[in-house]
């Protein structure tokens, strides 16, 4: 934790307050659209030095350390930024962040440690993100990285899921020498990394990268394993392990229960992002072709997995792409950023529309959508206005393909096949959200499957709490 009141030497923060950020650096849309690289290009030396020197480094706790989730002690590595110190400000981020390299680049910073910059009051915030991702390039191109594994313990943990909160988890486990074997029912490693984060907003070298050091640094891997079918928790005991940690995020798209669903054409966004973004040889067998989705698309939802399929149907040619949603702009949970990149990409947005009924055509197959025009009424249990339809504004819209991006809902599969592991709203763990204990000894949970969809930096967060939970329980 950071002393109070820390002060940096020489900061004029008056002086600091004139200068003036060179923005993101983003390919432009004409270009981006023409391939699935990445949209965000780091910054040189020095423009990454410059951005540093933006920060008047406000006194502790400061404002972006108090709004990271992770607690990352930003302040500190734009001190080192600024002096070119930039394997010193990727130390700063890896002391508190097991993924540094993946929530530069996907948290919503605007929401968290841009959003708290008080800059951003006066102009453009320091962009905090963008220099994270820039100092931890510059450590992997110049003296590379590698997780420091502990004495051995003789202790093995396994983990199921390999997405942000298992493998944070293992890589605390192995810096405190204890053997970790991940089981994922995926062919590949990185879950919602890899499974459902477009290579536009995370190139996947970098979730490789990431994978490559814990191989490296000796944790085993068991692919094609879904734990609850294929083995159930209580197996791991009996093989031996000392501890479980279930990490396997909340992966079941919702449903949305009208007529048509079932048609061809109509496609989950879960399944349309995995078929669409991931490298062909680690597609799962029933995924294991492009999709094909015509010239017309529409969206339906309004959160970010809606912009990453939208951005994705036009990268796969589709000639107009279209969102609905049955609110306005000002109650989407989307990232407002992504979704200024997705209109500048051509997607077009259509607000307070419910579809309501999916129409085959001749061939059997999605030929359009019967959509009815809402209003908002009073609050819902969401806090967010309740949108009512109004009556006799039915009409139709013509698509070639429709992509369901509604939310994601808990699997209930390892709950139902785990005697006394007490779970709640449909299948999430009940963990205790300090130490991601569960109602059973020994078993350890977090991420999205515990507290539902939520960030990659939370998962993470969850993670390496259950891995020093687990430490110390074996300990």
């Amino acid at each position: 934790m950071k002393e109070e009141r820390r002060e940096f030497p020489g900061v004029e923060r008056k002086e600091r307050m004139q200068l003036t950020s060179a923005g993101l650096p983003i390919r432009p849309p004409e270009e981006r659209i023409k391939d699935f690289d990445g949209v965000l290009l780091i910054p040189d030396v020095e423009t990454a030095i410059q951005e540093a020197l933006r920060c008047i480094h406000c006194p502790d706790p400061a404002p972006c350390f108090k709004a990271c989730p992770a607690d990352n002690d930003i302040s500190l590595a734009m001190w080192h930024i600024e002096k070119g110190e930039f394997l010193e400000a990727a130390d700063v981020y890896r002391q508190t962040s097991s993924l540094p390299e993946i929530c530069s680049l996907v948290c919503p910073h605007d929401q968290l440690c841009q959003g708290a910059c008080p800059r951003g009051k006066r102009g453009e915030p320091v962009l905090t993100g963008l220099l994270e991702a820039f100092v931890i390039q510059q450590q992997r191109e110049t003296v590379g990285y590698k997780i420091t594994v502990g004495v051995p313990t003789g202790k093995k943990v396994a983990i199921v899921g390999a997405g942000p909160a298992g493998v944070s988890c293992a890589e605390q486990l192995m810096s405190k020498g204890h053997h970790v074997t991940i089981f994922e029912a995926k062919p590949g490693p990185g879950g919602l990394l890899t499974y459902g984060i477009p290579n536009f907003k995370l190139p996947k070298e970098y979730v490789f990268d990431l994978w490559d050091d814990l191989i490296e640094a000796g944790i085993e891997f068991q692919p094609n394993t879904f734990v609850g079918k294929d083995k159930n928790i209580d197996d791991f005991f009996a093989e031996g392990y000392d501890a479980v940690f279930i990490g396997v995020g909340a992966n079941v798209d919702a449903p949305m229960r009208v007529e048509g669903e079932d048609l061809p054409g109509v496609i989950n966004a879960t399944e349309f992002l995995i078929r669409a973004n991931v490298p062909i040889d680690l597609l799962p067998e029933d995924m294991n072709t492009r999709p094909e989705i015509g010239n017309k698309v529409a969206v339906i939802g309004g959160g970010d997995t809606a912009a990453d399929c939208l951005r994705s149907a036009i990268r796969l040619g589709a000639e107009e792409v279209i969102c609905l949603y049955r609110r306005t702009e000002a109650e989407m949970p989307g990232n407002s950023h992504d979704r200024e990149l997705t209109v500048d990409e051509g997607a077009q947005y259509q607000f307070l529309t419910q579809p309501i009924k999916f129409i085959a055509g001749d061939d059997g197959k999605l030929a359009a959508v019967e959509c009815v025009k809402m209003e908002l009424g009073e609050p819902d249990d969401s806090g967010r206005p309740r949108p009512i339809p109004i009556e006799g504004t039915n009409f139709i819209i013509e698509v070639d393909t429709i992509i369901k991006a509604l939310g994601y809902w808990p699997d209930e599969t390892i709950g139902k096949t785990t005697p006394d592991l007490e779970i709640h709203n449909w299948g999430l763990i009940v963990t205790d959200p300090e130490t991601g204990a569960t109602s059973r000894e020994g078993v350890f949970a977090g991420g999205d499957g515990s507290t539902g969809p939520d960030l990659v930096v939370t998962a993470m967060v969850a993670g390496r709490k259950a891995a020093a939970s687990i430490d110390k329980y074996l300990n």
